[in-house]
């Protein structure tokens, strides 16, 4: 599994031109899985994303978590942080999920998350969305297991 996690100020996923989910300040996490993924992963991963230590403290060092701030996530699958461009032009994916269990490991991903006390906003899974973020920093991290 990888993270992409960015700090933002504020998100927002859109389908079909209309909102679906949206936060305040927190962090966008795009989630991608490959295809040898299996909940192992997920605690480590979930336990590491909402007590890493990237939101400023009152002398602007990067010293709060997630759950310091009270901060949000807006947590979206992203099958392409899979891809492999090594060959050719058009981007490889054959190292991602398939979809079914793709799926299945995003939504416990989600669950572990809400366990933990930050119940996140969901993109829609599958589908095309538009992400609006304001990236805070900017702050950009990747995270894999």
């Amino acid at each position: 599994m990888k993270l992409v996690i960015q700090r933002v100020s504020s998100a927002a996923v859109e389908v079909e031109g209309k909102t679906v989910s949206s936060i305040g300040k927190g962090l966008l996490v795009l989630l991608g899985i490959s295809c040898e993924d299996n909940d192992s992963q997920i605690d480590w991963l979930a336990n590491k994303l909402v007590d890493l230590r990237i939101f400023e403290d009152e002398n602007g060092k990067m010293n709060l978590s997630l759950k310091d701030i009270n901060g949000e996530i807006l947590l979206v699958s992203q099958f392409t942080l899979y891809a492999s461009c090594n060959k050719g032009r058009r981007p490889d994916f054959n190292a991602a999920a398939r979809p079914e269990s793709a799926e299945e490991l995003y939504l416990k991903f989600a669950e572990k998350l809400e366990d933990l006390g930050i119940k996140p906003e969901l993109g829609v899974f599958g589908a095309h969305m538009n992400i609006n973020l304001v990236n805070d920093g900017p702050v950009t991290i990747i995270l894999e297991k």
